[in-house]
């Protein structure tokens, strides 16, 4: 039962932090580009790695800290993180800046900056750093094909991906609150 608790908190943390990949792809698609499958395991491992250390730092973090304040300090901190993206939706901000033109290291690099405060927090809840980069990875490559054909279809849907990951944000938040 507990890997099936450390594996949604993993997938719902992949889901709120590659959103963003979902809208880089889209742009991409958009423009009949985005990454092939060499593409794809670059921005995959360097956002993965990044998200790894983050979270392997938050819960170095969580050591020094009594048990079970860590966990609800790090919750917390997700969802102020959440709220805050929701906020930047009511106030009109409805997208991060994607990366034009370079490569797929530049665009991985900037796709990782976001991943690595919100996995310092994430770490500090007791989030394994081992499952949750694990589902990182897995969903970075499953955002990228699906950015890559919604661009193709849909260039109008990405003012949903800052509410969206906000709302997940505030949800993987309070369930690591409430324990």
């Amino acid at each position: 039962m507990e890997l099936f608790s450390a594996l949604g908190a993993g997938f719902l943390f992949a889901l709120a932090c590659n959103l963003d990949t979902v809208l880089a792809a889209v742009g991409r698609g958009a423009r009949g580009g985005g990454p092939d499958l060499r593409g794809a395991m670059i921005v995959a491992a360097v956002t993965t790695g990044i998200t790894f250390l983050s979270l392997a730092l938050g819960a170095l973090g969580a050591a020094l800290l009594p048990a079970g304040l860590a966990e609800r300090l790090g919750g917390l901190g997700l969802t102020g993180i959440g709220l805050w993206y929701l906020l930047d939706t009511l106030r009109g901000k409805t997208d991060e800046p994607r990366p034009e033109g370079g490569g797929w290291v530049a665009m991985a690099a900037a796709l990782a900056v976001n991943n690595a405060g919100v996995g310092v927090a994430a770490g500090v809840t007791g989030l394994s750093p081992a499952v949750a980069s694990g589902c990182n990875f897995a969903v970075t490559l499953a955002a990228l094909a699906l950015g890559r054909r919604l661009g193709e279809k849909l260039a109008g849907w990405s003012g949903l991906a800052l509410p969206l990951s906000g709302a997940l944000l505030v949800a993987l938040g309070l369930w690591r609150v409430m324990g």
